[in-house]
């Protein structure tokens, strides 16, 4: 037993005729491997805690509105229910707050607008995936909500940006429901720097210029013809509204979506999604400016969602503006066109196919065939084809 144990412990045994020799030559071999498998899982056990301290910094970065859910809580029985089993609507919001670091980008007044309003449906099937834009100036029923003092307001007609002004999030989530009897399932706020972030991120977005473009308030000066913006100029360019076109909202919206468009092209096609040392640095910016709800707010919450949309075609990843037209007691807001606009909701509601189409102009187009009527609670007939792009269309073609 003795003899077993020594063998076993690596001391030489001259009996079995290797000599000195053999026996140096095989302990130096044994230190090696120890040190050789010491090594390896040194490496391995660095990588891990790597990849776990970056894991941690990009769950880090995300901020969680607990405050949103708790507000929702009490109006719960005012909420619609979810229509369709794992179909999913994010209501993505973009904040024009000026504090701390967009400061730069105009006065601090202590209260902020959601200037940029996406309502975002994920099919059930993830074969597709419609955005769209709620504009700003719409008329609308705001809900009663509770301002951030804790005082309720009373329900009233206003613009629709004028909610997330009064109650945040929250009652912003409300109106939208209460506009169009669908469930918000989660919500996302972006601010102006989280948007630049993410276009650096990418490495740029390239757009297609139709004249020259110089806007003092926008702070974006650029030459027409084909080129790529950094961050900065991005959101520039998505923002300004006056020195472009007829200086409307809807036609900024338009604009945005293009660019939008553009964006998800460049991700999937350049396989960012697909590549972890180009998907660190986009999750990275996402995650720093982005304010969500308790359901999204972890990096595995986020990460399931973007692979859930990995292989939407970018044909079907579709960008429109709810149907509009001038407020007929204030040609400076809007009001929506019916029947489409219902109808709109009735399809996003029960997840069935929107169409979209950069032909049709104005109001969305009928086919033949079409209701004239005003829709039933449950999508009949034949839908219209609604004005807006797509993924592969980008701005460029």
């Amino acid at each position: 037993m003795d003899a077993d144990v020594t063998e076993s412990a690596g001391t030489p045994d001259d009996s079995e005729g290797e000599g000195s020799g053999g026996s140096a030559e095989r302990r130096r071999r044994r230190r090696l491997l120890r040190w050789g498998a010491l090594g390896a899982s040194v490496v391995v056990l660095a990588a891990a805690g790597g990849g776990w301290m970056l894991y941690r910094k990009l769950e880090g970065n995300i901020t969680t509105d607990t405050g949103t859910a708790a507000e929702l809580k009490r109006y719960e029985r005012e909420r619609p229910a979810p229509m369709v089993h794992d179909a999913q609507n994010l209501l993505l919001i973009g904040s024009d707050s000026r504090a701390d670091k967009n400061a730069k980008y105009g006065r601090d007044s202590g209260t902020q607008r959601s200037d940029t309003t996406i309502l975002l449906h994920l099919a059930a099937d993830r074969k597709s995936a419609t955005a769209v834009s709620i504009p700003r100036d719409l008329m609308v029923e705001v809900p009663r909500c509770r301002e951030p003092g804790g005082k309720e307001s009373g329900g009233r007609f206003d613009q629709f940006n004028s909610a997330f002004e009064l109650g945040g999030a929250a009652c912003t989530i409300r109106t939208v429901e209460n506009l169009t009897g669908i469930r918000v399932d989660h919500h996302m706020i972006v601010d102006f720097t989280g948007f630049k972030r993410m276009v650096d991120a990418v490495d740029g977005v390239e757009v297609c210029l139709k004249q020259d473009i110089n806007d003092q308030e926008a702070h974006l000066k650029l030459p027409a013809g084909r080129q790529k913006l950094n961050g900065e100029q991005a959101l520039g360019y998505v923002r300004a509204r006056y020195s472009m076109g007829n200086g409307s909202d809807t036609e900024r919206m338009e604009r945005q979506q293009q660019f939008l468009g553009s964006l998800v092209k460049k991700v999937q096609s350049n396989g960012v999604l697909l590549n972890p040392t180009r998907l660190y640095p986009v999750l990275d910016a996402a995650t720093s400016s982005l304010t969500t709800d308790s359901g999204m707010d972890s990096l595995r919450e986020l990460y399931d969602l973007v692979r859930s949309l990995r292989h939407v075609p970018t044909e079907k990843v579709q960008f429109l503006t709810l149907p509009r037209r001038p407020y007929s007691l204030n040609a400076n807001r809007d009001e929506l066109v019916q029947p489409d606009a219902a109808q709109l909701f009735n399809l996003l509601r029960n997840d069935l196919d929107v169409k979209v189409s950069s032909r049709s102009q104005g109001a969305p187009e009928r086919e033949p065939g079409a209701p004239s009527g005003e829709p039933s609670g449950e999508p009949t007939g034949t839908a219209p084809t609604y004005k807006g792009t797509t993924a592969a269309n980008g701005m460029c073609g």
